[in-house]
Order: structure tokens, then C-alpha cells, then sequence
């Protein structure tokens, strides 16, 4: 697919594997600031060659999209896809905290959601409840304090040494367990497709919506319902450490059990994020029973971040 716009990534599959990628040190949040050293890593779901997460850098700022998997046979009244739709919204965000240093992460998510409307072109229904979404986790180093945005499930986990900190948005979690509660009285007539459609149709009339939950879509609004934060870089309660997660990758913790957050922590600075989501692949074949979505296997993202005293 042609991006509508030259200087946007475009939505192109990429290889069926995790990429783990090193920022090189010396890199400070901010002139006077604490070093920040990123590692990443990001994969696709086992036999998929589209990754619809993201992970991203532009100088302070890190982030991990999770695009919203469309499931067969479902109309989203737009052309493009959730990997599309990811890509735009990461160059977009880069874009709006370049253009504006200085303005909350909200602001310049909103701003970057209404660019990729832009982005789109004419053809797509922006209005469809269907219409690509992505779930936001974003971190900005400035000079002695860094500052997140968190949007639906994709947590940030924050370690100041004597204590680990979980920022999650949890309203999807909330909305999904009374809609299987509403699902589950639907009327299937023994026909399971047709009450995963009606499921999924409850889902998607609850999606940014008031006593529902908020994703970033086509509606700049869902910025402003997004959990936001500030923390020091300094001090004897600084953040030392940061990871931040898609769902696919904080299952190991969530769904599967396998550690508790300061040994998720742990483990991605010792054998970095690749590891975990090796862990994570392990479990989706030998732990299926603790699956609480409907995908058995699911794309999984994971940013480390260390800062180091100046």
C-alpha cells in the first residue's frame, strides 16, 4: 500500500522473526539529563509475516504501538491496515513531540491522530467502528525527570531500584470482562462464528466511548483519556530502569505466570528483550490454558531503557 504520504513509513511485512535492535550509549534524555540506553525487541506472531506492534525512537522519546489484529471476515471501512496504521502513527508522533518539545505527550498524540486521518485519503470511513486502532505506551526523557503515556493494554514498567512500578491502563481489561459476561447470554444457536461476530460487535461499540475504554483510532479525543505521568530521574527515588510492553509480551506476567514484574525486569536487562519473548513463545505452546484472549499466539514488543548517572 502507498503511503499518502512520502515522508510516513509505509505498512510493509517484515520478516517472521523478533528484531533486537541496541541504541548506542551516550545518548542523554536532555543536555543535562541522565544517559538513556535503549534495547529492543519486536516480533511477529510464529507462522506471520506482518508485525502489526511497533517499536520506535526519536531521540528522548521511545514507544511501542500494539495495531489492533482485524479478525477474518470483519470490515474496518478502511483500505489500510493495522501495520499501516501503526507505522503513520509512529512517525506522526515523532513528528508532533519534534515540532513541540515542550507539549505534553497528550497533545502531541492527539496531534499525530489527526495527521494519520490525513494520512488516510479519501475512500476510508473513519466513522466505521472497525476502522484501525493501536494501543499506545510512550516515554520521554527530559533533562531530570522522564514522563509516559500509557493508552489501553500495552503497560510500562518502572524500576527505581527498591521498588517496581506497573503504569497500565486497564479499562479494556475491564470492558472485556463484562462483555463476556453480555456475550455470553447472546442467542448462538450452536453457530460459534455467529457468536464471535455479535461478540465482537459488543467490543467495538464499547471502543472509545464513555464507561467503555480508549485506543488511539480516528478520534484525536482518546489522547486525553490516555494515563499519564511524571517521575525523576534523580534522587534516591529515581526511575533507574524502564520497559515498556505490547500485550503479546506482558502475557508473561498477565496470562502466563512466568515471573512477577521486577523478574520480567530482571530478566530483560540480563539476556535483554528478546529473551522474553522466547519465554513468552515457550508458553503460548506448553500453557495454552492460561490464554485469556482469543489468539493462541500474538505479536510481542519490548523496549529497555537504563539510565545512568551523569
Amino acid at each position: 500500500m502507498a503511503a499518502a504520504n512520502g515522508g510516513v513509513p509505509r505498512g510493509d511485512a517484515r520478516p517472521a522473526r523478533a528484531t533486537e535492535t541496541v541504541t548506542a550509549p551516550g545518548t542523554r534524555a536532555a543536555s543535562t539529563g541522565p544517559m538513556m540506553q535503549v534495547r529492543s525487541a519486536s516480533a511477529p506472531a510464529p507462522g506471520r509475516a506482518v508485525n502489526e506492534d511497533l517499536v520506535f525512537r526519536f531521540g528522548p522519546l521511545v514507544g511501542v504501538l500494539d495495531g489492533a489484529t482485524v479478525p477474518d471476515g470483519f470490515d474496518t471501512g478502511c483500505r489500510h491496515g493495522p501495520a499501516w496504521y501503526v507505522r503513520h502513527l509512529a512517525a506522526r508522533i515523532g513528528l508532533a513531540v519534534a515540532a513541540r518539545p515542550a507539549a505534553t505527550l497528550m497533545s502531541s498524540l492527539a496531534a499525530a491522530i489527526l495527521a494519520v486521518r490525513s494520512d488516510h485519503g479519501g475512500g476510508c470511513d473513519l466513522d466505521h467502528p472497525g476502522t484501525p486502532s493501536s494501543t499506545i505506551c510512550l516515554l520521554r526523557g527530559s533533562g531530570d525527570e522522564v514522563d509516559w503515556l500509557v493508552l489501553c493494554d500495552s503497560p510500562l514498567v518502572l524500576d527505581t531500584g527498591d521498588r517496581v512500578d506497573v503504569v497500565a491502563d486497564d479499562r479494556l481489561e475491564t470492558a472485556m470482562a463484562d462483555l463476556r459476561r453480555m456475550a455470553a447470554e447472546l442467542p448462538g444457536d450452536g453457530d460459534r462464528a455467529a457468536w464471535f461476530r455479535r461478540a465482537v460487535g459488543l467490543q467495538r461499540g464499547r471502543m472509545n466511548r464513555t464507561h467503555g475504554y480508549w485506543v488511539a483510532a480516528a478520534d484525536p479525543d482518546a489522547a486525553y483519556h490516555a494515563v499519564t505521568g511524571t517521575a525523576s530521574l534523580r534522587g534516591p527515588d529515581a526511575v533507574r530502569r524502564a520497559v515498556l510492553l505490547s500485550d503479546g509480551a506482558s502475557s508473561s506476567v498477565e496470562q502466563f505466570g512466568l515471573f512477577d514484574w521486577a523478574g520480567l525486569v530482571n530478566l530483560v536487562t540480563a539476556e535483554g528483550p528478546g529473551a522474553l519473548i522466547d519465554r513468552v513463545r515457550s508458553a503460548e505452546r506448553d500453557l495454552p490454558e492460561r490464554l485469556r484472549r482469543h489468539k493462541r499466539t500474538d505479536d510481542a514488543s519490548v523496549v529497555l531503557c537504563e539510565f545512568d548517572p551523569v
